[in-house]
């Protein structure tokens, strides 16, 4: 059984957003993950895949590291969490 809760059957919330900045700056998976090893950051591509395609969660440093790299504040690839809060209240 794993301890990971998931968030309306999500592992994460930011993979959407991602995959949308990252294709935006035209970064390929290979990319990313290279840039972010360069930060100290070791996130395998296949595992970007799998951030997008929410089945992968996302430490807070690998976050700020992901934003970092595509030049969008952490907040930016939070956006629909947001929104989804704020039709709560």
């Amino acid at each position: 059984m794993s301890l990971i809760t998931k968030y309306n059957g999500k592992l994460n919330v930011t993979g959407k957003l991602l995959k949308k900045y990252r294709e935006k700056e035209k970064i390929s998976y290979e990319q990313l993950s290279a840039r972010l090893e360069l930060m100290g950051i070791s996130i395998h591509k296949q595992s970007i895949y799998d951030i997008e395609n929410n089945k992968r969660t996302v430490k807070d440093y690998e976050l700020f590291g992901l934003a970092y790299v595509l030049g969008v504040d952490v907040n930016d690839l939070l956006k629909d969490i947001k929104s989804e809060f704020e039709k709560s209240i």
